[in-house]
């Protein structure tokens, strides 16, 4: 008898003292402020990137592949055209591209402050006709979700022979 009574007195002790253990659980908004924190914004999981580019395992070829892609694409699609000849002495132009989460692209033409000499609306009007029927491009990828992603990449003029 004495060994059921203090059986039944540790069971209690056991079941009921687990209210002393207990820890406060944060609530769900503090979980996700505190996730939001540990997230590094500045970085993607996985880079945009083309069809070509896809059978690529290691991530920095992936990345180089498509940089390399996406130069050569904009300065083929713009080589020898009026850029070179309105700009004789400008050797570069520098184009931030926009993927966007839904895959289109967006193109604009970045001027130092000092270039006062270009003339802005003229090179963006001429960048927007020549890359029009850009190849597809899929969207970085963050936490599983598609994101909006910026670059700026030098273009390299060719000068007509």
């Amino acid at each position: 008898m004495n060994k059921k009574i203090l059986l039944v007195l540790v069971c209690t002790f056991l079941f009921g003292s687990c209210q002393f253990f207990e820890q406060k659980v944060p609530s769900e908004k503090a979980l996700f402020e505190k996730r939001l924190m540990e997230i590094n914004w500045q970085r993607v999981d996985k880079y945009p990137s083309i069809a070509s580019c896809e059978a690529i395992k290691d991530e920095t070829a992936k990345r180089n592949c498509f940089f390399s892609f996406l130069t050569q694409t904009i300065q083929e699609k713009i080589s020898f055209d009026t850029l070179s000849k309105m700009y004789p002495n400008s050797d570069t132009i520098a184009v931030k591209v926009t993927v966007f989460p839904n895959a289109t692209i967006k193109f604009e033409p970045q001027f130092s402050k000092d270039s006062t000499n270009y003339e802005k609306n003229k090179i963006d009007s001429i960048l927007h006709v020549r890359l029009v029927g850009f190849p597809r491009i899929t969207p970085a990828i963050k936490h599983g979700i598609p994101v909006k992603t910026q670059f700026v990449v030098p273009i390299i003029l060719k000068k007509a022979k």
